[in-house]
């Protein structure tokens, strides 16, 4: 079971997420800061309806000689809701004795025969600060959820405090609050979803000019570009300056590694063709400098051709026409081997190109198409077409073939199954490292033609 790498972290993932969850948090905290705000304006007003109650009942409230409390109807609350039985609007006025008991009470209407329940825990809290204010929840008459404000007052006549009580059934004001949080949660919603949805349009426009890039990278390693072009964004201009540094950079080491390669060449040469030439005698002696300078020629030959072949596959944006090059190779040929009654038939319908020099190609090509020639009785047809992503081209001949064992054999450097035939052995092992060298591979197998069929693929352009 192949093991997976680990997990590619996306700079767009990382910057939506992160832009989309500060976002909800934000969206979030200010609903529920917008609700708590609404809530507490909506009790405030209830305070204020309140307040002015107890201020109406302050100037109704009265005692006669005796310290029995009376209010006068003409100041009490005008509003009809306190003269109707469980209105949810309530006042009651009551005296208290010096232990803070209450003795007697005038109430609304609206209280039928309940009270306004106020925590008796708290009376001792509100007579202690005479004129000021104090709120509470409570339950009211009928079972509801109230908000009641208390007021102790001295009236004349009497030595104790008056406590005056009003209160109004919150519930509308808080269903009010609940249906402003949830419609404030929709609207939020509805934000965040908008808001998402410019953080996509964002970060895809924010991060083009990188796919940009990296189209234009795919463009200089097909051949269709030798640079990054165009104009770029302030921040991403440098990092296209650099890359256009580095493949400037990449084609120079490649042309002096060329020029090193040619130089080594012609010096190794010389010496060994004087050694050759030398050794023509018959003695063992000669015999045995002629071996080994034969093999070193050929490991010579051999090592530069695939320096030379490495040095030219760095190169980034090399591609060339396969059509130009087949048709070429195929008249060469027809000249050279047609004396001997073989003809070389290429098909190039399609317009096909290879990564890689076009020196590369005929090196591969040309190994196949010339060793094809050798071997064939009349006929050698090669064929090119497109298989995906990779270039596929067939090299048939009519010769004798060879067997699933002399075909490993072939590919093998040095290795030369029929004596009889010029060549140092190193054509279809050279073609086969200058295909890996460039993505590609080949392959041996029988021809319909019944001899040969090499296949090679290299990466389409």
């Amino acid at each position: 079971m192949p093991v997976r790498g680990p997990r590619q972290k996306s700079l767009a993932r990382r910057l939506f997420v992160g832009a989309a969850l500060w976002s909800l948090v934000v969206l979030v905290a200010a609903a529920f800061g917008l609700s708590a705000l609404y809530r507490a304006q909506a009790l405030r007003i209830l305070e204020n309806e309140l307040d002015a109650t107890l201020t109406s009942l302050t100037r109704a409230v009265d005692a006669d000689a005796d310290g029995a409390i009376g209010v006068v109807e003409q100041f009490l609350p005008s509003d009809q809701r306190y003269l109707t039985p469980l209105s949810g609007q309530y006042w009651s006025v009551v005296a208290l004795d010096p232990a803070g008991q209450v003795i007697e009470d005038q109430r609304s209407r609206s209280l039928w025969d309940g009270d306004v329940p106020w925590p008796a825990g708290r009376i001792s809290e509100v007579t202690a600060d005479l004129g000021e204010t104090f709120y509470a929840d409570s339950t009211g008459p009928v079972g509801d959820r109230i908000r009641v404000a208390a007021k102790a007052v001295m009236v004349p006549s009497r030595e104790t405090p008056v406590l005056l009580l009003a209160a109004v059934d919150r519930r509308l004001a808080d269903e009010s609050a609940e249906r402003f949080l949830w419609t404030l949660f929709l609207a939020m919603g509805v934000l965040a979803a908008g808001l998402l949805l410019a953080l996509v349009i964002q970060v895809r426009v924010g991060l083009a000019p990188l796919h940009r890039i990296e189209r234009d990278l795919a463009d200089i390693r097909e051949g269709r570009k030798t640079a990054l072009e165009g104009e770029y964004p302030r921040e991403v201009t440098p990092l296209r300056d650099e890359l256009n540094k580095l493949l400037e950079h990449n084609r120079d080491v490649v042309e002096r590694a060329r020029t090193h390669v040619g130089n080594l060449a012609h010096a190794l040469k010389t010496p060994i063709a004087v050694l050759m030439n030398e050794a023509k005698g018959e003695d063992d002696f000669a015999r045995l400098v002629r071996r080994q300078t034969d093999s070193m020629n050929s490991n010579v030959q051999h090592y530069l051709k695939r320096a030379q072949a490495a040095a030219r596959a760095e190169v980034l944006g090399s591609r060339t026409d396969l059509a130009p090059v087949l048709d070429d190779l195929a008249r060469l040929l027809n000249r050279l081997f047609g004396r001997d009654g073989v003809t070389v038939v290429a098909d190039c319908t399609e317009a096909l190109a290879c990564r890689g020099e076009r020196q590369d190609l005929e090196d591969m090509v040309g190994n196949l198409m010339e060793n094809a020639c050798k071997f064939a009785r009349s006929v050698v047809e090669v064929e090119a077409r497109r298989d995906g992503a990779q270039v596929f081209v067939t090299v048939d001949d009519d010769g004798p073939g060879l067997t699933p064992d002399e075909r490993l054999q072939a590919v093998q450097r040095g290795v030369r199954l029929d004596e009889t035939a010029p060549g140092t052995g190193l054509g279809l092992s050279i073609v086969k490292e200058l295909a890996e060298m460039h993505g590609g591979s080949l392959e041996l197998c029988d021809s319909e033609l019944g001899g040969l069929r090499a296949c090679l693929r290299l990466p389409v352009a």
